[in-house]
């Protein structure tokens, strides 16, 4: 999968030229796919909000997962809307949002589209091997490696008709990120001081 997401810019002299909506980044893919740290990078690099899509997680749904039990669509649903929630709250602010979700389902993505704002996925993929290895090695994560395999069952991959693409992760986190901020619409913001 790897649709181009660029658009055609309305001359800056029109005058009945739209105003932008704010463009999303949704880093997604299973876990140990490097979300976290790829979704930081390119939140630095354009200065713009970022959220990682753990923290909008119920108590009972990490309790769940800490325990190596799968999650259900009803478990996900009202975590989903309250990352499509934040995506909209960042629009109406003006602002782009950058937030990790591991977004494995059309169905999910779907949601997630009807943020305010433009939605680009990124879809961080990998050998089973690689991403094996990577939760081995993790610290300080409640998704234990047993729940792998479920997830990778569970992944479908970006369709043709959707916003985004998909990368190796076999690259390094800053080239990663440097070919994201290059296909994406997201735009710089100034800094505050």
């Amino acid at each position: 999968m790897d649709t181009d997401v660029s658009s055609t810019a309305s001359a800056p002299d029109a005058p009945d030229a739209p105003e932008a909506l704010p463009e999303h980044l949704v880093v997604m893919g299973v876990a140990g796919s490097g979300k976290t740290t790829i979704a930081t990078l390119v939140a630095e690099r354009l200065h713009t909000t970022y959220a990682e899509a753990d923290q909008f997680h119920p108590q009972a749904n990490i309790d769940k997962m800490s325990a190596g039990t799968p999650l259900t669509d009803d478990d996900r649903w009202p975590w989903l809307e309250a990352i499509r929630d934040w995506l909209s709250s960042e629009a109406d602010a003006g602002r782009s949002g950058v937030v990790t979700c591991s977004a494995l389902k059309r169905s999910y993505r779907d949601l997630l589209r009807t943020a305010h704002g433009s939605v680009c996925f990124v879809h961080l993929d990998g050998s089973r091997e690689l991403l094996g290895e990577r939760m081995e090695h993790r610290s300080g994560h409640f998704m234990p490696t047993s729940l792998l395999p479920s997830q990778l069952a569970t992944l479908e991959p970006l369709a043709d008709d959707e916003r985004g693409f998909t990368l190796d992760v076999s690259a390094t986190p800053l080239d990663l990120a440097d070919e994201i901020r290059d296909r994406t619409n997201l735009q710089v913001a100034p800094r505050t001081r």
